[in-house]
């Protein structure tokens, strides 16, 4: 029996928080977000017990956005949170969760100019996020009136009162009306929780989310880093790297997938999307072929792949990030089921490293770093896959019918070059394009000598580069004899170089993600002037 969950529109949300929900790749609330926000919605005090990562910014961002008023110009919600960072973080949450209701958040804390808060702060703000230290300075100032606030949130409040804040809280919430709404979200509650709660809070309503067990043991757990731009370059390589079965690939979006699952089709990839604008006709046509192996990997959205019982998965993808640490476990729990080992991959980009330490943190496990595949690497996995069908095949026996035919062959012909067309036969690459692999593209005239194509590179002489270093960085990279490439120009900026045409493409893809002399470099078809 399928589980029914509940969605954020059955939470009765406003569509412009619906929509900012939709943007952020939010599909369906966690349980403190479940149970937390109708409380909130209603007016009532709140004690959410939940640890880090269970979404409990979002529990009570929506409520604070849904309960604004937007003709009335003061501060009417207030956040205090333990750290600088943390502020920051909630008040960029906060800033999204509102965007299409044009509210407006600012984080106040020590250790950024007082003077540029307090501008913000006289221009007009809907939300104040702040340490407390920081609130104090404002409010001993005068410029930040906290008389008309509706809501105080008291975020990760263990933390503020093991950092020594419990005086500073008191004070600040004595600024506040007493009719206010309450919210206190802590991973613990310790008695100076309890006795704040029972002095500052009306009758609260406790919600306490158990964390889930954290352990995967029996999965290989791996992340790359790469651009956003090169994600599904860089998610092929690792397909072609990896012996995979069966895979499920795990994007934020519904627009996300559909996009990802078009780009992996263009490159021969037997993959197919689901998600929920889809009938139900089409969600289950797409499982029955990933069942009976027609398709190689599933990309789908959290919430599609809620419930799917699909065994023998050999690997999980995060091509996005998930939102939390519970997701990322219910997502790689997919694969190493039943006692079998699985492989979770998860691509992630520069900025994504806080969550990353995140999930490890909460998981009590280290995520290893593996480096991006380089074309070169690609393709000798590719050789040792060929080699191994092709051994594979002779240890089957059952070639009678065959070693007539070979004799034949081997009385006319060099024993080497039959070899090597039979490999390229049953490689695919008698074709006009393999099946991995997108067909030639016309880069149009590149200002290059016929045959070749021009290729700008954003380095040149300040970045010391010679024309040694962008030859044995290209062969090495994009796997081609360094003899073939042709005129190098060096400028003070960039770099011209000529390839021949038809591994150009093959160029540009492996140097994405290069670097030449320890500068990442971007490279793409020269343009004639």
């Amino acid at each position: 029996m399928t589980e029914t969950k509940l969605t954020f529109r059955d939470l009765g949300l406003s569509d412009k928080v619906l929509k900012a929900l939709d943007d952020m790749g939010f599909e369906e609330p966690s349980p403190i977000q479940e149970h937390a926000i109708p409380k909130l919605l209603e007016g009532k005090d709140v004690i959410g017990q939940a640890q880090t990562g269970t979404g409990k910014t979002a529990a009570f961002a929506v409520p604070i956005i849904e309960r604004l008023d937007p003709k009335v110009r003061s501060v009417q919600a207030m956040v205090l949170c333990p750290t600088r960072e943390l502020a920051v973080q909630v008040a960029e949450e906060v800033q999204k969760i509102g965007k299409y209701a044009r509210l407006k958040a600012i984080a106040i804390y020590g250790g950024q100019s007082i003077e540029r808060q307090i501008r913000s702060l006289h221009f007009g703000v809907d939300v104040v996020i702040g340490t407390p230290g920081r609130v104090m300075d404002h409010m001993r100032r005068g410029t930040l009136n906290i008389s008309g606030v509706k809501v105080v949130v008291l975020d990760e409040a263990d933390e503020m009162l093991d950092m020594g804040f419990v005086e500073d809280i008191e004070f600040i919430l004595t600024g506040t009306p007493a009719e206010r709404q309450t919210l206190l979200f802590s991973a613990t509650m310790p008695d100076e929780i309890k006795r704040l709660a029972r002095r500052y809070m009306r009758e609260p309503v406790h919600i306490q989310v158990s964390p889930q067990q954290m352990t995967v043991p029996q999965i290989e757990q791996f992340f790359y880093e790469t651009r956003p731009a090169f994600k599904t370059e860089a998610l092929c390589r690792i397909l072609d790297m990896e012996d995979v079965d069966r895979g499920i690939c795990f994007c934020r979006t519904k627009k996300g997938v559909d996009e990802l699952v078009e780009g992996l089709q263009a490159r021969g990839y037997l993959a197919e999307g689901i998600h929920g604008d889809m009938n139900q006709a089409q969600r289950t046509r797409v499982m029955n072929r990933f069942k009976e192996g027609g398709v190689e990997l599933l990309v789908a959205t959290d919430v599609a792949a809620r419930g799917l019982d699909i065994q023998d998965v050999t690997h999980v993808f995060n091509f996005d990030i998930p939102q939390d640490p519970e997701s990322y476990v219910h997502r790689i729990g997919r694969t190493g089921r039943a006692g079998r080992t699985g492989t979770a991959i998860t691509l992630i980009s520069a900025r994504e490293f806080g969550q990353l330490r995140l999930i490890e943190r909460v998981m009590k496990t280290r995520i290893q770093r593996r480096p991006l595949p380089s074309v070169m690497d690609v393709a000798e996995k590719q050789r040792e896959q060929l080699k191994e069908k092709l051994i594979k095949v002779m240890d089957e026996g059952q070639l009678a019918m065959y070693k007539e035919m070979a004799d034949e062959l081997l009385d006319e012909y060099d024993p080497e070059l039959l070899l090597a067309a039979a490999l390229k036969m049953i490689s695919g690459d008698d074709k006009s394009a393999t099946p991995n692999q997108p067909a030639a593209v016309d880069f149009g005239d590149t200002g290059a000598e016929p045959g070749m194509v021009r290729l700008f590179i954003n380095v040149g002489r300040q970045q010391m580069i010679q024309p040694a270093d962008i030859v044995r960085s290209i062969a090495s990279q994009a796997g081609i004899p360094g003899n073939i490439i042709g005129l190098i120009n060096i400028y003070d900026r960039f770099t011209f170089v000529e390839v021949p045409k038809d591994v150009a493409q093959q160029v540009i893809q492996a140097m994405q993600e290069s670097t030449i002399k320890g500068r990442t470099i971007s490279i793409e078809p020269a343009k004639r002037r």
